[in-house]
């Protein structure tokens, strides 16, 4: 499943099933105006019963308290249903405030798609 949505100029939210991971791949600003995208993209998510979620903050270029609201609630959301919700960042800006916060002490975080965790990896891993 791949989905797309697009707030203005704002924000690209992108979704799209890896394995036994959902990925929701975001461009541009998660901000007051455009966070509530990637709130009802968590949301739909959890609906179907995707917990454990990964959010791309690669191409964000800005993010706001508004958006790391967003993000814990969403981590509440799965780790309810014994999920997880992780990052990708690799920008410096970005990670910063998720270390000034403590936040990467709660959520996963990961460099690149490649760092993430799949149960066919581990299964490929274990045989």
């Amino acid at each position: 499943m791949a989905e797309k949505e697009r707030a203005g100029s704002g924000l690209e939210v992108n979704v799209e099933d890896l394995g036994d991971i959902s990925l929701i791949s975001l461009v541009g600003e998660v901000d007051v105006y455009t966070a509530p995208m990637l709130k009802d993209a968590i949301n739909s998510l959890v609906e179907r019963g995707r917990y454990h979620i990964v959010v791309d903050l690669g191409k964000v270029i800005f993010l706001d308290s508004t958006g790391l609201g967003v993000l814990v609630g969403g981590l509440k959301k799965v780790k309810s249903n014994q999920g997880e919700l992780g990052i990708i960042c690799n920008q410096e800006r970005i990670l910063r405030v998720f270390r000034i916060t403590g936040l990467t002490k709660v959520f996963p975080v990961y460099r690149s798609r490649e760092e993430l965790p799949t149960k066919e990896r581990e299964k490929q891993d274990a045989g």
